[in-house]
């Protein structure tokens, strides 16, 4: 994959980050926008390194995500403007499955009760040589 395009702290600055992070009954997400697919990004528990966190259908019954906007809309007011933000999430796992037809994957849902922007440019996600492409999956725990 040769050197990543997003940026972000070396190895040791997010391990100490995520080693020092509150707990409580909550989850951080990553927003992981790829064209045509359903899924909402990776979401994983306190403490956790993002290698064990889990790419997520988001059911919104009680909070809409924070992209829930026209695809079509102007830049920076359209579904998906918040790819790579970082999020504490509320809301649990529901024990279900659902179908992203577009990426052929069978993902847990997570039911949202509510969120909060913690970081807009968080950098890589699984490794520093991550690349991001809005046309195809290129980032998946390793």
């Amino acid at each position: 994959m040769g050197s990543g395009n997003l940026g972000g702290p070396t190895v040791e600055e997010r391990n100490a980050k995520i080693a020092s992070e509150p707990t409580g009954d909550f989850f951080y997400g990553r927003r992981y926008y790829v064209e045509k697919t359903r899924f909402w990004g990776y979401v994983r528990q306190p403490r956790q390194p993002w290698s064990r966190a889990k790419l997520v259908m988001m059911q919104e019954d009680r909070k809409h995500t924070p992209d829930r906007l026209s695809e079509n809309g102007p830049p920076g007011q359209r579904y998906a403007f918040d790819n790579n933000y970082e999020y504490r999430l509320r809301g649990s796992f529901t024990g279900k499955e659902a179908y992203d037809p577009n990426s052929n994957q069978f993902l847990p849902v997570f039911m949202l009760t509510g969120y909060e922007l913690l970081d807009r440019q968080p950098g890589w996600l699984f490794r520093p040589d991550d690349r991001y492409d809005r046309m195809r999956i290129t980032m998946t725990p390793r």
